[in-house]
């Protein structure tokens, strides 16, 4: 169901491990799995829709997989977390934040037994196993709308973090409205949180006072698409659904669809079958989905239909090359046709167009 893909020497180093030990290749009855999340489960967002993954394990699994997980984890503090739930009998941990990422790897060294995935991440081990979504996918679609929509031409974003993925989302958002408008300017502001109501709702509204009627967001409160209801403008869902948050202003939700993977993963440990692996899933293989498009035009709603359609059959690419820098050169194209899976996962540069500067 999902494609996977292994970078570098750090995956081959974890395949050859693979081969040389049958740890990881037992079969069981009954298995524990943990979750540690970034922010609260009702944040209606990124931690919200990973909680409904690990209830969808529950579900797949009765009386076969108990499930518990530690909420309001800060990045930094995380170690003592995970270190936690490896302690207290867990078969399998999912930690689900990029800066999650060298505390699991940390503890995952020290427990060769237990199986540990992480989100958003690009290092892996023999126990350590690696998984994302092409949220980009999703951002160049309703940047397609946002350009369509705008009345004055310019459009707001809100990043959490200057990371390679918020960076990518950002591009690809304006890489889609400029697509079907020239003309359009974006404005971004970094809130420097995953998750403070207050924060992204603040920034929310400085975009706003710049005249934004546009505005989509990396956070993962609904505050920012309720600043623009609450203004007349229009917005977008992040990772979940949050159309009953602003029913006027949201036009439609990249929702991160995360069940089947969690009940692939937690079956794979119960059969025997886990290997370590990175996977990168978009909208072909249903790891994201674009919400109802509702509060526009008829020709809005099709361009946007069709455009995702053509993104799920693989002949649309958000990164088609080629792809011209914010200093005006043309970015090497080292895919397909398209910038590759590695420079899009790394991206640390605007296109062309963005004025704003990446914070450093």
């Amino acid at each position: 169901m999902f494609s996977c893909k292994l970078f570098g020497a750090v995956a081959g180093v974890a395949v050859a491990a693979l081969s040389a030990t049958g740890a990881l290749a037992q079969a069981k009855d009954k298995i524990k799995v943990g979750f540690i999340y970034v922010g609260p489960v009702g944040d209606h967002g990124w931690s919200y829709q990973h909680d409904q993954g690990r209830q969808a394990i529950e579900k797949a699994f009765p009386g076969k997989v108990t499930t518990t997980f530690v909420e309001s984890v800060p990045e930094a503090d995380s170690e003592r977390a995970i270190e936690q739930l490896a302690r207290t009998g867990h078969d399998l941990i999912f930690t689900t934040s990029f800066g999650f990422m060298e505390p699991t790897l940390k503890v995952a060294k020290k427990y060769p037994n237990i199986k540990f995935e992480h989100a958003t991440g690009f290092k892996r081990a023999p126990n350590l196993a690696t998984y994302a979504a092409k949220f980009h996918e999703g951002r160049y679609i309703i940047g397609q709308i946002a350009g369509k929509m705008t009345k004055s031409n310019t459009i707001g974003y809100v990043g959490a973090f200057p990371i390679p993925e918020v960076i990518a989302g950002i591009n690809a958002f304006y890489l889609g409205a400029q697509s079907v408008n020239p003309d359009v300017k974006i404005k971004i502001v970094f809130a420097n949180t995953w998750y403070d109501p207050a924060k992204e709702g603040d920034a929310a509204k400085a975009l706003l006072d710049q005249g934004v009627d546009m505005l989509a967001q990396h956070t993962d409160s609904p505050a920012p698409i309720q600043a623009a209801e609450a203004r007349g403008k229009f917005g977008f869902g992040q990772a979940s659904d949050m159309e009953r948050f602003a029913p006027k202003a949201q036009l439609t939700a990249i929702v991160d669809n995360w069940n089947d993977y969690y009940v692939e993963r937690t079956k794979a440990v119960l059969d025997g079958t886990w290997k370590s692996q990175d996977v990168w899933g978009g909208i072909d293989s249903h790891m994201v989905v674009m919400s109802p498009y509702k509060n526009m035009p008829d020709d809005v709603k099709k361009l946007a239909q069709e455009t995702e359609a053509a993104i799920k059959a693989g002949t649309l690419n958000p990164f088609k090359c080629p792809v011209i820098g914010q200093d005006g050169k043309e970015i090497e194209c080292k895919g397909n046709g398209a910038l590759s899976d590695e420079q899009v996962l790394g991206m640390n540069f605007y296109v062309k167009g963005i004025e704003d500067k990446i914070p450093q």
